[in-house]
């Protein structure tokens, strides 16, 4: 098995826990009695624990060894996903999210993901790389709509005989094996996966840190949007404003992933004729635009009609930004750059959801879905002024 097949089978089995946690949280939470405020703590918790890992990850992989790291992740998720599924408390429960980087998010946006975007470009050259992101990021998008119909599971369980909440704690527990799965899978790698030099400088040259400047700024802030629109509290959104459960929404989930899946293979033919900065702005104002008309749409049926379309563009800006990052810097910078982007998307997630939990609670339901939407066309519109006289080698 060679490491490109290990990394894309870890992904995909991460990649099925994370969309099926990022369904059940929201209700699972809701059905442990804590208010929108409480849920969205709780939630942004589990992606302050992904900001953590992703400063340790940087800060430590290439030196401690990028194995044993991407073994660490999936033990310690492992951990915190058997304890999320036991608690009953809003701190233990904020707790156990922390120390399992329970992913709020509905997609695989963790630790091991800094890692596999550094392996990966070095096995194929400059011309395959956004075509590689993009068949990487179809696999992980195939796993998270399965990992949708996952979510369906507390209904099956309840229909063997389980009780309620019974059915949601055995669920989030089956959560937790699939992250002991990743474990397994990460033993296979070999000792090619490391660095070749040896754990590189941490120095960037004064042209890298530029730019890793000016898009971390940028990404910080399409990552604080996204925080208004995680899967767990756009789940809670649907249950409490339309009264769907997890039986109608892990269908919903699962079209939207696949939905994903496929825009990432237009994403990556787009990018061949428009470039990486064009597709990543051109496509991403359309999604954020109909998001906004989720919120007010008058039923259930309309609302996932929108969400869908949403959802057939939302993610083609994923391969072309991670081909990106990793084009406009050296190859041995690529750890710490990918390390720095992912750190900043994934800590301004983390503040996202408790302000989302808030304004929910404190204003109306709808309210996140419209700032968040806002906020990323602001992110679009900066993206392109400051990155389109900056291409990729490819492009030049």
């Amino acid at each position: 098995m060679t490491d490109r097949v290990v990394l894309c089978a870890a992904a995909f089995v991460r990649s099925l826990a994370t969309g099926m946690i990022g369904v059940l949280m929201g209700v699972y939470l809701a059905r442990l009695e804590f208010d929108p405020a409480r849920i969205g703590s709780v939630v942004g918790a589990g992606l302050l624990g992904c900001a953590a890992a992703a400063l340790l990850v940087t800060c430590f992989a290439d030196r401690a060894g990028r194995r044993l790291s991407l073994i660490a992740v999936s033990l310690l998720s492992f951990a915190g996903g058997c304890a999320f599924a036991l608690t009953s408390h809003p701190f233990a429960a904020g707790a156990a999210a922390f120390l399992g980087m329970v992913n709020g998010m509905g997609r695989d946006r963790g630790a091991a993901l800094i890692l596999d975007q550094v392996i990966l470009p070095a096995t194929v050259g400059d011309e395959r790389r956004t075509q590689v992101f993009a068949w990487y990021n179809v696999l992980q998008d195939i796993g998270h709509a399965i990992g949708g119909l996952l979510a369906g599971l507390p209904a099956l369980l309840r229909g063997l005989g389980a009780e309620g909440l019974g059915s949601f704690r055995l669920s989030v527990g089956f959560y937790a094996v699939l992250m002991l799965g990743c474990a397994a899978l990460y033993l296979r790698l070999s000792p090619r996966v490391e660095p070749l030099d040896g754990p590189p400088k941490t120095r960037v040259s004064p042209a890298t840190r530029r730019v890793l400047w000016r898009i971390s700024s940028l990404f910080a802030l399409d990552s604080l949007a996204g925080g208004f629109l995680t899967t767990a509290l756009l789940t809670f959104f649907f249950y409490q404003r339309f009264g769907v459960g997890e039986a109608v929404l892990g269908p919903l989930f699962f079209g939207a992933r696949v939905l994903n899946a496929l825009s990432h293979l237009g994403a990556a033919w787009l990018a061949r004729r428009i470039g990486l900065v064009n597709t990543m702005v051109f496509t991403h104002i359309p999604s954020s635009l109909l998001m906004i008309t989720v919120a007010y749409a008058p039923s259930f049926t309309v609302a996932a009609l929108l969400f869908l379309l949403r959802e057939g563009l939302v993610e083609m800006d994923v391969p072309t930004r991670q081909s990106y990052v990793m084009a406009v810097v050296r190859p041995e910078e690529r750890t710490l750059a990918s390390g720095v982007t992912h750190l900043v998307r994934v800590g301004a997630w983390a503040v996202g959801p408790a302000l989302a939990g808030w304004f929910m609670g404190g204003l109306s339901l709808m309210t996140p879905l419209v700032i968040g939407s806002g906020l990323k066309i602001v992110y679009d519109i900066l993206l392109y002024a400051a990155c389109r006289g900056t291409r990729a080698p490819e492009e030049v």
